[in-house]
């Protein structure tokens, strides 16, 4: 029996890939010397017709009786950055064959692991719905789009849902096989790899947002971002900021859910933030004037939502940032 399945579609990014077949290996040298008990996984590919096998017997992937496998898929990114490349990936016929088994390995109770665009596998399975999953920041309106019935927080780095795991960008893989060893084989062993590797657990794709990557797709979006940053610290109220852009304020907040998946006011805290992370990395300003410059009433509400949002302290930023200079 095998803890995990790696599925590996053709073109899929190969630095997922190798992250994902590292960090096992380096689990199951690491797992003896420690007293825990080693991953064990098998790799599926696609072979050329289009057919998914395994490396380890050649059997077609159809002929494994489903019940029998209890292991966690684990689909890395497919190697495409685009909403309109992930589409047409998606209709190749190593990616509907995929399709074909996650849906089978889902309906016998399976765990499926994916990052990235791979969770657009797992929306053309039919399994997103009720569900809240995250993936690639800027893919993420576009997965709402096309399953308006789960709900997609960007801000995640892993979102572990029943029996769905997804993770954020490509890069977001490290996070997940992470968190993936620590769920099924024990928080020590993953807490090994990490330190041996030299890795750091992120909880959120936040300090990586820019509303300005996603205005390159969206003018509106840079368009309400810049009247945002150029309006602080006294934001104007969303109807005000509707009435600037000649619109009504329901107008408002579909256009920036279509374009972020986000709120109005969760756009405007992103905004904030990243002005405020801006500002610890380069000056020499204290939390409590960064506060009061990017709009918020003091220096422990701005450390607690940097905290909760993108994951760090004002003062671990600024750590960070010294570190790299």
């Amino acid at each position: 029996m095998y803890d995990f399945t790696i599925l590996l579609l053709r073109d899929a990014y190969r630095t997922s890939v190798a992250a994902t077949l590292d960090i096992l290996e380096a689990a199951a040298e690491i797992a003896p010397q420690i007293g825990e008990i080693p991953p064990r996984w098998r790799i599926i590919h696609c072979e050329h017709d289009g057919k998914l096998s395994c490396n380890q017997s050649q059997a077609e992937l159809s002929l494994a009786e489903p019940e029998a496998d209890t292991s966690t898929w684990i689909i890395p990114g497919l190697g495409s950055s685009s909403i309109e490349s992930v589409l047409e990936r998606l209709a190749n016929d190593d990616s509907q064959a995929a399709i074909a088994e996650i849906r089978d390995h889902s309906a016998h109770g399976g765990k499926i692991a994916a990052s990235c665009s791979a969770v657009f596998l797992l929306q053309s399975a039919g399994l997103l719905v009720g569900h809240t999953v995250t993936t690639a920041w800027r893919l993420a309106p576009s997965l709402t789009k096309l399953e308006p019935e789960c709900t997609v927080d960007a801000d995640l780095m892993i979102c572990h849902d029943k029996n769905l795991i997804t993770a954020g960008a490509a890069f977001a893989q490290i996070d997940l096989m992470l968190y993936l060893i620590g769920d099924q084989l024990g928080s020590k062993l993953a807490d090994a790899v990490a330190r041996v590797l030299l890795l750091n657990r992120r909880d959120s794709q936040a300090p990586f947002i820019a509303p300005e990557m996603l205005a390159q797709k969206n003018n509106f979006v840079g368009i309400l971002s810049r009247e945002i940053e150029h309006s602080l610290p006294l934001v104007p109220k969303t109807k005000d900021l509707a009435t600037m852009l000649s619109m009504s304020e329901r107008t408002l907040a579909r256009k920036v859910v279509e374009a972020t998946g986000k709120s109005t006011q969760s756009l405007i805290q992103n905004v904030r933030l990243r002005r405020a992370r801006v500002l610890i990395e380069t000056t020499n300003l204290s939390v409590e004037i960064i506060a009061e410059k990017v709009g918020y009433q003091d220096g422990s509400a701005l450390r607690r939502l940097m905290k909760k949002v993108m994951g760090s302290t004002p003062s671990q930023f600024r750590a960070k940032q010294r570190i790299l200079s």
